[in-house]
């Protein structure tokens, strides 16, 4: 019988006095990544007994605005990827990237 391996990844979120998030770190040991700083998170769980997602989205009070578009964009973009991944759709992957462009226009993400 084979032994499990088992794999953590730590979020610690620091609060204001009115538990606004001022800082997030992460930790990831198996990927190298110690307390590692970030500005925002997005973390998706499927529950497959309700058939729902759930979130946490989360995003320090100092995030800048212009950054968060581009999170939004690489996430989106991301998204697609691994849509196409998980399910061979090339045609709907193909859509949700033409929204990816789309997206990045109307935000004058690219040039």
């Amino acid at each position: 019988m084979s032994k499990n391996i088992t794999s953590e990844i730590k979020f610690v979120v620091e609060l204001d006095e009115n538990r606004v998030p001022e800082k997030l770190t992460w930790t990831a040991q198996d990927g190298g990544v110690e307390l590692e700083e970030a500005k925002a998170m997005l973390l998706s769980i499927w529950d497959s007994k309700a058939k729902e997602t759930l979130r946490i989205d989360l995003w320090t009070k100092d995030m800048p605005v212009d950054e968060m578009k581009i999170f939004f964009h690489q996430t989106l973009v991301a998204m697609a990827d691994t849509f196409e991944r998980a399910t061979q759709d090339e045609k709907m992957a193909s859509t949700m990237r033409d929204f990816t462009d789309y997206f990045a226009e109307k935000l004058e993400l690219k040039g």
